[in-house]
């Protein structure tokens, strides 16, 4: 099992040649920014990959249920069945996938069992998470995922139901936003074997700040170098308004851009331009909404009449998300309760209401999946901001 400790200990060593690419890790971070540090390692991004444990990993292993059946073999004329069961052995965490299936005329049942360790957890959980294992220096999916708002395990995205696969790849441009980095074996867009020990789980301070090696060796020499340091580090607040939205956009704008660049080769205050191919027109009066926040704040009136407008205008980066209602005070900054229609026909203010109406929570067609015959779709709140009829 990699620890993350580890990880970051490998890393640093296996930099020392190339001192521009240093990694420190938040603990160094938080050592002079304690406030900082202190929330932004309870937030979504931070968790979006952890190594698994009884915290991290959501679904439950108590008998009961940490079984999914994904295929009813009272509903198969041929009385197969499919079942998954998700155990704890010596402190690891394993899916293990169980077919039987009807041999002969004599009902002989042969049963077939594919077992793989847990190794890597996906996903903050604020909608599910999904799961990773390794095969050797090869990252693939594991089958079952957790679905949040039904509190149950499901088929992992996208994958049939009935069916036990255990080869999907995880590409480098998926780990690109679930991690602050990590080293490919080899330059493949779609390969899937990276080098374990380099892996850095979760966006820490260093994706958005940069390597910051350089940065705390300066801190800690004279006064003179400590004027040199800030000058080591990324502080995204100087960004212009575009290169602020395109740091977000890396990961908030959708999978549908084309890549002209290999993974973490993005550096924040480069336009995203550089990395990826031209937007697709979205045409839709109901655009897809999954992964796209940025592109569909884009097409808000708020955004294009507001040219200091930022993802930062609302979201606290370094802090915990607030409940959608406490939003609204943003929008009040700009806009008042008189000039809303339906505040003026209710009886109470609507103070805390712009953004369940502005803002809606809708299905996304991105993260589907069919479970037993049933189907499971996310739901995301849009980031077009506009008058919902």
């Amino acid at each position: 099992m990699v620890q993350l400790a580890v990880i970051h200990e490998a890393r640093i060593e296996a930099e020392e040649s190339k001192p521009a690419v240093r990694y420190v890790g938040d603990a160094s971070c938080a050592s002079c920014h304690a406030l900082q540090g202190k929330f932004y390692e309870k937030t979504s991004h931070r968790l979006t990959l952890q190594l698994p444990s009884k915290r991290s990993i959501l679904g439950s292993f108590q008998p009961g249920s940490n079984v999914l059946q994904t295929l009813d073999p009272k509903s198969s004329l041929l009385g197969d069945g499919l079942s998954f069961q998700m155990q704890i052995k010596d402190n690891y965490f394993y899916q293990t996938a169980r077919r039987s299936e009807i041999q002969d005329l004599d009902q002989t049942i042969k049963v077939s069992e594919h077992t793989e360790r847990i190794d890597l957890v996906t996903g903050s959980g604020v909608r599910g998470q999904s799961y990773l294992y390794w095969k050797t220096d090869e990252l693939y999916e594991l089958p079952v995922s957790y679905w949040s708002e039904g509190r149950r395990w499901i088929n992992s995205p996208g994958y049939p139901d009935g069916s036990a696969i255990f080869d999907r790849p995880v590409t480098a441009r998926c780990l690109e936003c679930h991690t602050t980095f990590v080293e490919a074996v080899a330059d493949e867009p779609h390969g899937n074997r990276y080098i374990a020990s380099s892996l850095i789980g979760g966006i820490t301070c260093e994706k958005c700040h940069g390597p910051g090696a350089r940065h705390v060796e300066l801190e800690k020499e004279s006064e003179a170098s400590k004027r040199l340091s800030a000058e080591a580090i990324i502080n995204p607040k100087r960004f212009s308004r575009d290169r602020q939205v395109d740091l977000c956009a890396l990961c908030h704008n959708g999978a549908k851009r084309e890549a002209r660049t290999p993974a973490f080769s993005f550096i924040p205050g480069q336009p995203l331009d550089a990395s990826f191919g031209p937007e697709p027109v979205e045409e839709s009066a109901e655009p897809e909404i999954h992964g796209n926040q940025v592109g569909l704040l884009k097409r808000s009136r708020c955004y294009q009449s507001s040219p200091t407008m930022t993802c930062s205008t609302c979201h606290d980066e370094h802090a915990l998300e607030l409940p959608a209602d406490d939003y609204s005070e943003r929008c009040l900054s700009c806009h008042t309760v008189d000039s809303c229609g339906v505040a003026k026909a209710s009886v109470h203010s609507n103070k805390k209401g712009c953004i369940g109406c502005h803002m809606p929570i809708q299905p996304t067609n991105a993260i589907v999946s069919e479970t037993g015959g049933r189907v499971v779709r996310a739901r995301i709140r849009t980031h077009w901001i506009r008058v919902y009829r």
